[in-house]
C-alpha cells in the first residue's frame, strides 16, 4: 500500500515534455509509481484538472539568518518552493570569530536590508566554522529544504580580521587559509561558493563588503579549492551590473550614493568568469539584468560575451528574474518623503491617521516644498528617499499587481500629462485608501515599457531563473513570489507579448536549478526521486498585493505577498501547505550536496584542452 496517491492529475514532470494525465504514488518520501490504476493508498487526493509539478527550487535567497529561528521560511514557502539556496552574493554568518558577530550583522543589514534588530535577537550563534553552521541548520526542521553557498565575505572577515574592513589584498598565507575553509565547507555539503563585486554593497556603517575588490587570482584559488573538494557552483553579483564603473562617465545611482563606482564593467566581469570556469571547471551563475544605470551599449556588449560563452559550450548561466526587480513603496516602509521635516513631524502616527494628516492642504504643501534632511551615514538604504525622488519615471502603482504597465502610467509620465509635479502624483497615490497605497520602483529590468528582454531570457535554456532575494530587503522587495508570477503571467495572463507552455516554465524552476546545483534527487517527477510536489489549480493561480507585517524578531517589519491556487505543496512526501494555507508539518531539512571530485577534475581538464 502506498502512503499517498495524487489521482488523475495533469503531470508536468519538469523535463519540459508535454503534460499527460496520470496518477502519482508516494511511499517513504519518494515517488513510487506514475501511471494509472496504481492500487490503494493510505491517503488519496483527487487532482483532476490540476497541474502536478515538481516542487520549485529557488537558487538565490538570503535566509541565512532567518533559517536559524524561522521554520516557515516565508515568503518562499508560500509559492510552491520546496528547496532554497542561501548564502547568495557572498553574504552570510559563518565562519565567524567570537566577538565579530555584530560586524557580520552590520554588513548584512546594509547590503541586504535585513533589520539588524531582528538579526541580533533571532540568531543564536551556536557555531564558529561553516560546517558547524551547517550542523546547526541540520538540527532544525522547516517547511522546505535548505542548501547553502559558502559566503566569501564571512570567509574573508574570518581570515583577515580588521584588514577585511578595508578589503585589503590577501597574503599568500591568508589565501591558503581561505582555501582550506572553502574545501572543508564544500566537503561538509555546501553547494557552492558565492561572492559580491558590487561597490554599492555596503554595511549599514558604510563599510565595504569584504571580497568586493578581490583579485581574480583570489577567486581562482577559491574556485579551485571548491573543485578539489568535489565541486560546486560559483555564484556572483558582478561588478558593473548597476553601472558607475571607474574611469567612465556617469554615476552609480542605484542606491542613491552617486560617488560609488565599480572596478570593472559587466562585460569584462563575464570574460573573467569565463576564465575562472575554464581553469577550474566550476559552473558559474551570475546576476544579470538591464537597467538605466547599466546603459544599452554595455548591456549589448555583455549579451555578446554571454553568447560567446554559450557558443563555446561553457557552463555559465546568467541569472534573471521573470519580472522587473522592484522596490516597494508604502507609507510604512521606504518612500520619497521620509526625510522631509513636515513628514518627520507626523511619522510616528498610525498609518490611517498619518495619511489623513498628509491630505490636509497645509501639511501637504509643507512636505512637498520641504528640503530633505540628509542622513549623516553612508548606509545606502538610508538614502533611498533621494533615489526614489530621482526616478519618478520608473515608479508605478501596484494596486492591481501589474508588473508590465504602460510607460504612461509612471508617476513621471502622469505628472507631465497633467502638468503637475510627479512627486505630488506619487504623494497622492501613497495616501490613497487611508495610506494603504502600494507603489513600486522598477529599479532594473523595465526600460522599454514591456518585458521583451525577459522574454528573450525565458526562451534561452542557458539562462537561469532566480533573483527572488527571499529573506533580503524585507521592507523593500518581495520578489520571492516569482515562481507564482512566472507560471500565472508568462503561462496565462500576459497581453503585451508571447506566453510560454506551462511545461517550459515549470522546467525553469525545477530541473534547471536542480541540474546546476547537483541536486540529483529532485527537480523532476520520476520514480525514485524525492516527492517534492505541487498540485496547482492553474486557473486560480495568482499573487496578491504585497502586505507589510510585523512578524520578525523584535517586531521588525517585512513584506509578504500571498498566493492562491496551490491545492497542495508536498515536501518529502509530507503535505506542508493545503488550500493555500500551512498544515503545521515541517519535513524540510538541510541539503548536503554529494560531491564528485573526479567529475569536476575531468571537466576542468576538458575545458583546458
Amino acid at each position: 500500500m502506498y502512503d499517498m496517491i495524487l489521482k488523475n492529475g495533469t503531470i508536468v514532470d519538469g523535463n519540459g515534455g508535454a503534460p499527460f494525465v496520470a496518477d502519482l504514488a508516494i511511499t517513504d518520501g519518494k515517488i513510487a509509481e506514475i501511471g494509472r490504476d496504481l492500487g490503494p493508498a493510505r491517503e488519496s487526493h483527487d487532482a483532476t484538472g490540476k497541474l502536478v509539478t515538481p516542487g520549485f527550487i529557488d537558487p538565490h535567497t538570503h535566509y541565512d539568518g532567518q533559517v536559524t529561528w524561522d521554520p516557515d521560511v516565508m515568503p518562499s514557502s508560500q509559492h510552491g518552493v520546496t528547496t532554497i539556496v542561501i548564502g547568495s552574493c557572498g553574504i552570510g554568518f559563518a565562519p565567524v570569530r567570537q566577538g565579530t558577530e555584530d560586524w557580520l550583522i552590520t554588513l548584512t543589514e546594509g547590503v541586504e536590508d535585513i533589520p539588524g534588530t531582528a538579526l541580533h535577537v533571532g540568531i543564536p550563534w551556536n557555531w564558529q566554522s561553516f560546517p558547524e553552521y551547517l550542523d546547526a541548520i541540520a538540527r532544525r526542521e522547516f517547511k522546505l529544504d535548505i542548501a547553502a553557498h559558502v559566503p566569501h565575505s564571512a570567509v574573508r572577515a574570518y581570515v583577515l580580521g580588521k584588514r577585511a574592513e578595508t578589503d585589503e589584498p590577501a597574503t599568500p598565507a591568508e589565501l591558503d587559509e581561505m582555501a582550506d575553509i572553502v574545501r572543508s565547507s564544500i566537503a561538509a555539503g555546501a553547494v557552492g561558493f558565492a561572492t559580491s563585486r558590487v561597490t554599492m554593497h555596503r554595511g549599514s556603517d558604510g563599510g565595504i563588503l569584504p571580497g568586493t575588490t578581490a583579485a581574480e587570482e583570489e577567486l581562482e584559488v577559491l574556485a579551485a579549492a571548491m573543485a578539489e573538494a568535489g565541486g560546486g557552483v560559483l555564484q556572483l553579483i558582478p561588478s558593473g551590473i548597476t553601472g558607475g564603473v571607474e574611469g567612465e562617465a556617469g554615476e552609480q545611482t542605484m542606491a542613491g550614493i552617486g560617488h560609488l563606482r565599480d572596478k570593472h564593467s559587466l562585460s569584462a566581469e563575464i570574460e573573467m568568469m569565463r576564465r575562472l570556469h575554464r581553469k577550474t571547471g566550476q559552473p558559474v551563475t551570475f546576476t544579470f539584468a538591464e537597467g538605466i544605470a547599466l546603459g544599452e551599449a554595455e548591456y549589448a556588449r555583455a549579451k555578446g560575451v554571454i553568447a560567446q560563452a554559450i557558443e563555446a559550450g561553457e557552463d555559465i548561466h546568467p541569472q534573471y528574474s521573470p519580472r522587473p526587480v522592484g522596490g516597494l513603496i508604502t507609507l510604512d516602509s521606504y518612500h520619497p518623503f521620509t526625510q522631509r521635516p513636515g513628514y518627520m513631524a507626523i511619522a510616528a502616527l498610525p498609518m490611517a491617521e498619518r495619511a489623513k494628516r498628509m491630505g490636509e492642504p497645509a501639511v501637504k504643501t509643507a512636505i512637498l516644498r520641504g528640503a530633505d534632511v540628509i542622513p549623516q551615514t553612508a548606509d545606502p538604504f538610508k538614502h533611498i528617499f533621494a533615489t526614489l525622488q530621482a526616478n519618478m519615471d520608473a515608479i508605478y502603482s501596484l494596486n492591481d499587481t501589474d508588473y508590465e504597465p504602460d510607460l504612461g502610467q509612471s508617476m513621471g509620465a502622469q505628472g507631465r500629462a497633467q502638468g503637475r509635479d510627479p512627486l505630488e502624483i506619487c504623494y497622492d497615490a501613497l495616501i490613497a485608501d487611508e495610506g494603504r497605497g502600494v507603489l513600486i520602483w522598477f529599479s532594473t529590468g523595465y526600460i522599454d515599457g514591456d518585458l521583451r528582454k525577459k522574454e528573450a531570457c525565458i526562451a534561452d535554456p542557458q539562462y537561469l531563473m532566480g533573483l527572488g532575494d527571499g529573506g533580503a530587503h524585507v521592507q523593500f522587495i518581495c520578489d520571492a513570489s516569482f515562481p507564482t508570477f512566472l507560471l500565472s503571467y508568462w503561462g496565462r495572463d500576459r497581453k503585451k507579448g508571447r506566453t510560454f507552455p506551462v511545461e517550459a516554465l515549470v522546467r525553469k524552476v525545477t530541473r534547471d536549478p536542480a541540474d546546476l546545483y547537483g541536486l540529483a534527487d529532485r527537480g523532476v517527477l520520476e520514480v525514485g526521486r524525492r516527492a517534492d510536489i505541487n498540485v496547482i489549480d492553474f486557473e486560480r493561480l495568482a499573487i496578491g498585493k504585497p502586505r507589510l507585517v510585523e512578524d520578525l524578531p523584535a517586531d521588525a517589519k517585512r513584506f509578504l505577498q500571498d498566493a492562491t491556487g496551490y491545492d497542495l505543496t508536498i515536501v518529502a512526501g509530507v503535505v506542508t501547505r493545503r488550500g493555500d494555507g500551512p498544515t503545521g508539518s515541517y519535513p524540510g531539512r538541510l541539503v548536503r550536496r554529494r560531491h564528485d571530485g573526479a567529475r569536476a577534475k575531468l571537466r576542468a581538464e576538458a575545458l583546458a584542452a
